[in-house]
């Protein structure tokens, strides 16, 4: 701490930076995030990105996904996306259309191809299975041409 200003040279502000009841929530959070919860949302990540990968190859869509414990995004490519050269060169339109349509859905993603998604411990499997059924609809009209 003492290379945190004032004593030292580093210089740290936010909004709630230090602000007992904030962290009082984050170490009440961080408790309650154990091995089994991250271990159910990463189950549920899963779910969600086989889902979109089942709803593409229905529609006929390229479709690449990936996720990493709570994190989760996707790019309508074939390919893996291994790179950002490799991102730049998916279908950025097929996105337009499919974030628009689940939008109109009702469900809320990110408006950039190029933002990651995280499942929260919030979302029940019910949730999933409602969101894939949305976006399966979001799917089928992003796969017009």
């Amino acid at each position: 701490m003492e290379c945190v200003a004032p004593l030292g040279p580093v210089y740290q502000a936010g909004t709630l930076s230090g602000n007992p009841l904030a962290m009082a929530a984050g170490l009440a959070t961080l408790t309650a995030l154990t091995p089994e919860l991250h271990d159910r949302i990463a189950a549920r990540t899963n779910v969600l990105m086989r889902g979109l990968a089942a709803s593409a190859a229905r529609w006929g869509v390229p479709f690449t996904a990936d996720s990493a414990g709570s994190m989760w995004g996707f790019f309508f490519r074939a390919e893996p996306v291994r790179s950002f050269a490799d991102a730049k060169t998916a279908d950025a339109e097929r996105f337009r259309r499919f974030f628009h349509a689940a939008l109109e859905n009702g469900v809320y993603l990110a408006p950039s191809p190029f933002e990651a998604a995280f499942m929260s411990a919030a979302h029940s499997d019910d949730d999933i299975a409602d969101a894939l059924e949305r976006l399966d609809d979001a799917m089928r009209r992003a796969s017009a041409s």
